[in-house]
């Protein structure tokens, strides 16, 4: 029988163990019954994975840049494609993908910090008109961002010191040189 199907005899015992005394339509359900949970260790693999990738990145995401270190991160730390990392944290993949196209402001920066060094009173409003006369063209809004950037604020002023308490008044004594 074994040389008629085609299949080594190892082969037929081990089918006969395992399918002997079934019908063919138990035997189908057994097969998908196995391929069922087969699938259903694969969700679990997966769940079990992705519950670790976000245990990893507990922690606020706020804004694109977070997101898109977050979204790195669990490529190379998972080795999942862009398409699971993103799926995983709840972000675009355009916004991953996104390079900004934003002209580098380092020089401004540093103008920005240099005068801010020297004007210590001087907010971001009057740094602009000083911006302004030396020939920058950027507008506020720009200047204002580069300002918070660099966590730049106008120093407040220290506040005079004033007593605590009442002043107890100066007794004075009929004789001279008596307190």
């Amino acid at each position: 029988m074994c040389r008629r199907c085609g299949i080594s005899d190892a082969t037929f015992y081990k089918w006969k163990a395992k399918y002997g005394g079934l019908e063919v339509s138990e035997a189908r359900r057994l097969k998908a019954l196995e391929n069922e949970n087969a699938r259903l260790k694969k969700l679990l693999a997966e769940s079990v994975l992705n519950e670790a990738a976000l245990r990893e990145l507990l922690g606020k995401m706020v804004g694109p840049a977070v997101k898109r270190e977050a979204a790195a991160h669990l490529r190379e730390m998972f080795t999942m494609s862009e398409r699971r990392a993103c799926r995983g944290i709840a972000v675009d993949r355009t916004m991953v993908r996104y390079r900004s196209l934003r002209p580098d402001d380092g020089m401004l920066r540093n103008r920005l910090r240099a005068l801010a060094e020297t004007r210590l009173r001087f907010g971001y409003r009057r740094l602009f008109i000083l911006l302004q006369l030396e020939g920058e063209r950027s507008g506020l809004s720009r200047i204002y961002r580069l300002y918070r950037e660099e966590r730049l604020a106008v120093r407040k002023r220290q506040t005079r010191r004033k007593a605590i308490g009442t002043r107890a008044p100066i007794l004075v004594t009929a004789r001279p040189n008596a307190r």
